[in-house]
């Protein structure tokens, strides 16, 4: 399928600029490129609240999402993207607010330590620290804690799949998972890594500065770290997997998906076409992203155990 008409745009102005790519710069650079660049409108939520939160290694703050003033809602925590190096709670904040309308859940969003200056596993540590207070503490929030989920885009999905295995070793129960074009293997040879490696947003050399920078060979192994690596994924949350037609990361995430199922967990697999890498956090200039934002909302209100009713803004 041919890219979607205002993606394709958008790419053809991308490339006319003068901004370093990624694996050409340093993570200041690609700090600045990154903030610099326009965000969708926020939705409006019932209450936004920024506090912090014991963690492994000191506080870690979080910016907590209501999606309304109802006691007892699912709390669902999410790991923003950008390769480990990238972003914030302020940079994901509208994907924040809209996985808040969508899922009817109480969004814990998580500032977690960036590489290069943190590497694995101080980011894994503060979103397992996160989950688990949340899991804890939900109902301090006016949340269920036994209605859990985590959730997160790109590294953010790579982290909530850490997390989620994590879960299941350390005996926190969660609900859902949703890794949304999640970078789970650092394996080259795939055919979406071969076919996109240039030229769709996110290339190949990027994903490899971004690994460079979080994990060092020590590591590699490590399922928290690179979730494919896991030898046994049965007993972990069911998941919701989206991936992108044009996109490096698209096969490893629907490999991932399959093992899920191999292993006996419920996971449902959507890839959506025409479209490219970070999509879903991107819908004021990639329209496909709506859809992926309607999924979500069914399956998580689904696993929540929740009647569906579809937001109107």
């Amino acid at each position: 399928m041919p890219l979607d008409a205002d993606i394709a745009a958008l790419l053809d102005q991308m490339a006319i600029t003068s901004a370093p790519k990624l694996s050409e710069g340093t993570p200041a650079e690609a700090r600045a490129n990154y903030e610099a660049a326009p965000r969708p409108k926020p939705d409006r939520v019932f209450r936004v609240e920024d506090r912090t939160i014991p963690g492994v290694d000191g506080p870690v703050t979080v910016r907590i999402y209501w999606p309304s003033d109802q006691p007892g809602l699912p709390l669902l925590t999410f790991f923003h993207g950008g390769g480990w190096v990238l972003s914030s709670i302020e940079g994901h904040d509208p994907l924040a607010r809209r996985l808040a309308v969508q899922t009817g859940a109480i969004v814990v969003s998580v500032e977690y330590r960036l590489a290069p200056e943190n590497p694995f596993p101080a980011p894994l540590d503060d979103c397992w620290s996160a989950t688990r207070w949340l899991s804890q503490h939900g109902a301090e929030l006016g949340g269920d804690p036994t209605r859990l989920g985590v959730a997160g885009d790109s590294a953010g999905g790579n982290l909530a799949a850490g997390v989620a295995i994590r879960a299941r070793d350390e005996g926190v129960a969660l609900r859902l998972q949703i890794l949304l074009y999640p970078c789970v293997d650092d394996a080259w040879s795939t055919g979406s890594m071969v076919d996109n490696a240039k030229g769709y947003f996110l290339e190949a050399k990027d994903m490899e500065w971004f690994w460079d920078h979080y994990l060092g060979a020590e590591n590699r192994s490590n399922p928290y770290a690179v979730p494919m690596r896991s030898k046994d994924l049965s007993g972990v949350a069911p998941a919701l997997v989206q991936t992108a037609e044009f996109d490096p990361l698209r096969d490893q995430g629907e490999a991932y998906g399959q093992r899920l199922k191999e292993a006996g967990v419920e996971t449902t697999i959507t890839r959506y076409e025409g479209v490219v890498h970070g999509f879903v956090a991107r819908w004021h200039t990639m329209s496909g992203a709506l859809a992926a934002h309607r999924e979500i909302g069914v399956v998580a209100r689904e696993a929540f155990a929740m009647v569906y009713s579809p937001p109107t803004n």
